[in-house]
């Protein structure tokens, strides 16, 4: 599933790939915030680790788990 997340002041958006279930990131996220540890950390499909500082958070958009179609769509 593709999550992005957008960071205060800055143009671009942090968008990647993982394999963890939509439950499993609202949680982290939410606990990033709760807990104010500094920093949210997320992992990839890849292995890649992300840390993002809590403060810096504009937003979090967690996608659905669809797969993609290949083909044409009728």
């Amino acid at each position: 599933m593709e999550i992005r997340i957008g960071i205060t002041q800055t143009p671009r958006e942090l968008s990647f790939e993982s394999s963890q279930t939509p439950d499993e990131i609202e949680k982290l996220v939410s606990d990033a915030l709760a807990s104010g540890t500094g920093h949210l950390s997320l992992k990839d499909s890849k292995g890649k680790l992300y840390l993002v500082p809590v403060a810096g958070l504009a937003y979090v958009e967690i996608g659905s788990e669809d797969t993609r179609r290949i083909g044409f769509v009728g």
